[in-house]
């Protein structure tokens, strides 16, 4: 469900599936933020990155949405494994 008219910041220029789009529409997110812009289509690609942003900037979403679109729900297996440095964070990572 990838859009030619979508703009490069648009969560539709993605290779993301369709049911993830369209939660993503019903939520009310459009638009990449930059750090969703600038990590996402590489992290779609199944790169390794490291990226840095302030707090409130869509970190979460930006590995989040990838490691989603790569799971296989065939798979019972370990795919993903999401480290966090604090208490804190995993908290608002859940």
């Amino acid at each position: 469900m990838t859009s030619s008219s979508a703009s490069p910041s648009d969560f539709a220029s993605l290779s993301l599936p369709a049911h993830v789009l369209a939660n993503l529409e019903q939520l009310g997110y459009l638009k990449m933020t930059p750090i969703q812009a600038a990590s996402l289509p590489v992290a779609l690609l199944g790169k390794d990155l490291i990226a840095q942003a302030k707090t409130g900037s869509g970190k979460t979403a930006a590995f989040a949405l990838a490691l989603l679109a790569n799971l296989n729900a065939r798979r019972f297996a370990i795919q993903a494994m999401v480290l966090c440095p604090t208490r804190e964070l995993a908290d608002q990572v859940t």
